[in-house]
């Protein structure tokens, strides 16, 4: 197992209200081993580690008010009346299902590394997900939206959040990245030649994903013309790698990306999208509208499952059905 630094911390921040833990140091080092399990040997986004540091520490204020002082005084009955009592609080089949998947992870991992010697969660049955079909904007809404910024930058062409939007939105509606792996991208992972550029998605693991022709233009505006103007701003003076930065010269963060487009897609009638990940569907959806191989897609995407892909071509079906349906006569 990779280590950390002595320089890194490692030490997990409780979510509010499992101030519990702090009490007991045998469910705290637990934690804070599973955290470094999850980032150096299975290389887990920030995002997913901080969802599962979530679901196993109020899980384990759970037990501690249950009694539970040591990993092996948990067993099933626990585990369910902790799912039991979520329930209970109104949380979703999709927020059971991935507190039951926390669980089994984590005592998975408890079991492996010697701290437990049976694994409760074995005979856990898994509650099915909702599912919901993703929002996904038709073309015409994304040129809208494309349009609606391009005039802003022709009223002021050095408006710098104007530029990186416009790249933001053409980058993201062209590749169907995700918003994390968007801010990610440094400026050596563009490759001109080739019109692509390297992706480093879940798990750790790279592709290479190609550029259409208006991103390519769009991202040249932003390093070119908005870019300088923020980059300036660095307080500490240094070369910032990042393609995308915010106004103080250093790498933008997803929530920065995500207000802006939040904002810009409530412009656009006949949807209440918003975030980064509806131009990610929209881009699956319209490839597999446009014909496109669904593992070919699967790749683009970077899933690891085929599976996951698939929901895409239920929304290219729900939508020619609605076409039908609104424009036959007889339909």
């Amino acid at each position: 197992m990779k280590q950390p630094s002595q320089h890194q911390t490692l030490s997990p921040t409780l979510p509010l209200g499992a101030q519990a833990l702090d009490q007991d140091r045998v469910f705290v080092r637990a934690l804070e081993n599973f955290v470094r399990y999850l980032k150096y040997e299975k290389f887990r986004s920030p995002h997913t580690i901080a969802a599962y540091q979530q679901d196993i520490t109020a899980f384990m204020a759970f037990a501690l008010r249950q009694g539970a002082r040591e990993l092996e005084e948990i067993d099933i009955t626990m585990v369910r009346s902790w799912l039991a009592s979520q329930h209970a609080h109104n949380a979703s089949r999709n927020s059971l299902a991935r507190h039951s998947s926390s669980l089994r992870v984590f005592f998975a991992w408890a079991e492996e590394d010697g701290l437990i010697t049976a694994n409760p969660t074995l005979i856990l049955a898994n509650p099915k997900r909702e599912k919901h079909l993703p929002e996904v904007l038709n073309e015409q809404q994304i040129q809208q939206l494309i349009d609606q910024v391009s005039q802003q930058i022709a009223h002021d062409p050095n408006d710098a959040k104007n530029l990186r939007l416009l790249a933001v939105i053409e980058i993201l509606y062209s590749s169907g990245i995700r918003i994390s792996e968007l801010t990610q991208l440094d400026l050596s992972s563009i490759n001109r030649s080739e019109n692509t550029f390297r992706v480093i998605g879940k798990g750790n693991k790279e592709r290479v994903v190609p550029l259409g022709k208006p991103a390519l233009r769009a991202l040249s505006q932003w390093v070119t013309r908005g870019r300088p103007q923020w980059f300036k701003n660095n307080p500490q003076g240094r070369v910032e790698p990042a393609l995308f930065i915010g106004p103080r010269g250093r790498r933008a963060n997803s929530r920065q990306i995500r207000e802006d487009l939040t904002r810009a897609l409530h412009s656009i009638e006949n949807t209440e999208a918003s975030g980064a990940h509806v131009f990610r569907h929209s881009a699956a959806t319209h490839l597999v509208d446009g014909g496109a191989d669904i593992r070919t897609v699967q790749e683009l995407l970077g899933h690891s499952s085929l599976a996951t892909t698939q929901i895409y071509t239920h929304v290219s079906v729900e939508r020619l059905t609605n076409t039908y349906n609104k424009a036959h006569p007889r339909a």
